[in-house]
């Protein structure tokens, strides 16, 4: 997996947390992620399809989403509800359209994202290394798994 796939959407990740919804966070060390379930309860799963295919998905604990929701409207949410799961998709939807503008290739479709919630089995790209990049904020833990391959 070449990195000029990734790193669009490590920077729209970047941009998105840092000016949209204000919440700075620092990359961790990426991994190979064993499963093919998400990382957290509550992720943003944006696909790939084309040239290259694969997806990305953004994952967070039930806390954190609750924290980012209650930071990008601007008001406290108690519980994940349609507002929450809203709002982890605009960020998800965020960072999909930021990273589309740096992605290298032309024939390819980067999807408007779908937000799952609980541990869902995700539909990673078989044969593909997951790579799994742990993020920290002030508010908390969070992950960006990635698996593109060229087809």
């Amino acid at each position: 997996m070449d990195v000029k796939y990734i790193n669009p959407f490590l920077s729209a990740v970047k941009n998105v947390f840092e000016t949209m919804i204000e919440v700075p966070y620092t990359l961790g060390k990426p991994t190979i992620k064993k499963d093919m379930t998400s990382t957290f309860e509550i992720s943003g799963i944006i696909g790939i399809s084309g040239e290259v295919t694969g997806c990305v998905v953004v994952s967070f604990p039930e806390k954190i989403a609750l924290e980012l929701a209650s930071a990008m409207l601007g008001e406290k949410l108690e519980k994940v509800d349609s507002d929450c799961t809203d709002a982890i998709g605009e960020i998800a939807n965020m960072v999909a359209g930021d990273a589309k503008k740096d992605f290298p290739q032309t024939n390819t479709t980067i999807s408007v994202p779908s937000v799952v919630l609980g541990m869902h089995r995700i539909a990673f790209p078989k044969g593909v290394p997951i790579i799994s990049i742990p993020c920290q904020t002030d508010k908390g833990a969070f992950a960006i798994d990635v698996a593109i391959k060229m087809t």
